[in-house]
């Protein structure tokens, strides 16, 4: 069976993202539901997949990294509205016994995602 990591790492200070929370939930016609809720830990990385085994299955899903949350708790002084707040990447898992891995390269003013394994 295939399962759903992350991993966030801090471009602007060259650093693993520790402590960003994180959400998933699937997306369908009829609505959103949340399916976790968990932050990373000192590595960049969430101590267990976002999903994994019987429920790891085909759809659409929404990871919701809180980064304006991370940066201010970092100190870094961030203009009211942040620029980036909430980053919202919307996947599709078209093939579950695979393992798709999401990492996510933040700083203040940007992010960069990409499928990685």
């Amino acid at each position: 069976m295939g399962q759903l990591t992350t991993h966030v790492l801090d471009t602007s200070a060259g650093l693993p993202a520790a402590g960003i929370r994180i959400e998933l939930h699937a997306l369908a016609a009829a609505g959103s539901a949340l399916l976790a809720a968990t932050a990373t830990g000192a590595d960049g990385r969430c101590s267990a997949p976002l999903l994994a085994g019987s429920d790891f299955r085909s759809g659409r899903y929404a990871l919701t990294y809180f980064v304006s949350e991370y940066f201010l708790a970092r100190g870094v002084s961030l203009p009211v509205p942040a620029f980036l707040d909430d980053v919202v990447v919307r996947i599709g898992i078209a093939h579950p016994a695979e393992h798709y891995h999401v990492p996510l390269l933040i700083s203040p003013w940007s992010y960069s995602v990409y499928r990685g394994g």
